[in-house]
């Protein structure tokens, strides 16, 4: 038996403790809002790597949108130094999960192990994949007890509200940068004969038509805002909408319907609140309007033209449209960003699936963004991936599960990717 057949035997042998890992994981309900359960997830965590022989530190995102000593941002960065100098390779998770929501046929909190699957909040997305990095990472250090460099491991908060108090704030602090760390994985669900290299850009903005109160008997006596943003949809709608239809990327987005640029209306609020009166509306011309529209873009894009194609539309209109007046707050952009295929990172992490699967990998891009973006912008490190078992389309679906056979494949995967980067093995 070759050295590699020991350590994919490693991970083998380890499925039992796999699953009871990622069932305790979705045990801790660690909903996003408002950050339950952060920290003794995080300190299970910790626990379970030191019992391995990972030192762990614990990192608060003070400050940081939600932070509270009630809901505190508690990161958990693990990390297992090898007998001599080398690279350090990453696996980075985020911890937080959203909300069960309605239509469970299991407690969604209680890693329920069925027909080969592991149910719950998070299991996709992305608690299974958590524990599929560790697993491999015990498994290498099993095999190899010799090697050199280091293996960190993190459990990260926020990432479904932005990443904020987790990624974003530890990148601020040299986490995610040279020479601290040199190869970065994000167990993101994504499909296990899959890279993920990178994802598409975001735009969040938000629009407000402005108008003047009148009684609504008299509408003739106001200006109402509600209109005036009709007047917006429907350019978007003859305008816009088309047009970014028609723009098309070399960046290899899933689902094949987002290689393209979109754009959704997030949200629309316009005049007085019926919520002190239920079915009885105030009887008022609407003053103000907003909405939030939520733009995603290409590589091939600009984030200037993608901003005026908005804002030359609400110009025209203000020339136009008499009384029209509006104003717009951008809430949120991310780049887009793609690792190159010929990284150090995605060539081990290609070995490892062409070693498990007997396969080329798909290489794709994520129609959304996730915690990459703050490793590139704020870490300046760009060897960086996803890749991670389960299924993207699951996530945050109710009756939420990952693949048992899935999870070990994965760790298999990540294991030879520890050992092409660590010690050296041929890429192949």
């Amino acid at each position: 038996m070759s050295m590699n057949d020991h350590l994919m035997r490693a991970v083998q042998d380890r499925t039992t403790d796999l699953v009871a890992l990622t069932q305790d994981l979705i045990r801790y309900p660690t909903v996003n809002p408002p950050g339950e359960a952060y920290r003794p997830c995080a300190e299970y965590i910790a626990r379970r790597l030191k019992r391995s022989g990972f030192e762990a530190e614990f990192v608060r995102g003070e400050g940081t949108p939600g932070d509270s000593d009630h809901y505190p941002r508690t990161n958990v960065i693990a990390r297992y130094d090898g007998r001599g100098p080398g690279a350090t390779v990453h696996f980075n998770s985020h911890i937080d999960v959203v909300e069960a929501g309605h239509g469970w046929s299991v407690d969604p909190f209680a890693g329920i192990v069925r027909d080969g699957r592991v149910y719950g909040r998070g299991a996709c997305d992305m608690k299974g994949g958590l524990a599929a990095s560790i697993i491999a990472a015990e498994a290498f250090l099993a095999t190899y007890p010799d090697f050199s460099g280091a293996i960190e491991i993190s459990g990260t908060v926020d990432e479904e509200s932005g990443g904020y108090g987790g990624v974003a704030y530890l990148a601020g602090k040299g986490y995610f940068s040279k020479p601290r760390v040199d190869h970065v994985i994000i167990p993101e669900p994504l499909n296990k004969d899959r890279i993920c290299l990178g994802h598409r850009g975001v735009w969040w903005a938000e629009i407000e038509t402005k108008g003047r109160i009148a009684h609504g008997s008299m509408p003739f006596l106001g200006d109402s805002a509600i209109r005036h943003m009709g007047a917006v949809l429907h350019a978007f709608e003859e305008e816009l909408f088309p047009a970014l239809d028609q723009k098309q990327t070399r960046m290899p987005v899933v689902p094949e319907g987002a290689r393209r640029s979109t754009m959704n209306i997030n949200s629309i609020h316009g005049g007085q609140t019926e919520d002190f009166f239920p079915g009885l509306p105030s009887p008022n011309v609407a003053d103000t309007c907003r909405t939030v529209i939520d733009r995603r873009f290409l590589l091939e894009e600009d984030i200037s033209e993608v901003k005026s194609e908005v804002t030359s539309i609400l110009e025209r209109l203000k020339r136009d449209r008499p009384k029209f007046d509006y104003a717009i707050r951008d809430l949120m952009e991310v780049l887009p960003l793609m690792t190159e295929r010929d990284t150090p990172v995605v060539e081990a992490v290609a070995t490892g699936i062409r070693e498990i699967f007997g396969k080329e990998p798909d290489y794709v891009i994520s129609p959304g963004t996730y915690d990459q973006k703050h490793i590139a912008r704020i870490g300046h490190l760009h060897d960086c991936i996803a890749y991670g078992p389960g299924i993207l389309d699951l996530a945050h679906q109710p009756d939420e599960w990952v693949g048992i056979d899935d999870m070990v494949e994965s760790a298999k995967v990540m294991a030879v990717g520890l050992d092409v980067m660590l010690r050296g093995a041929a890429v192949r």
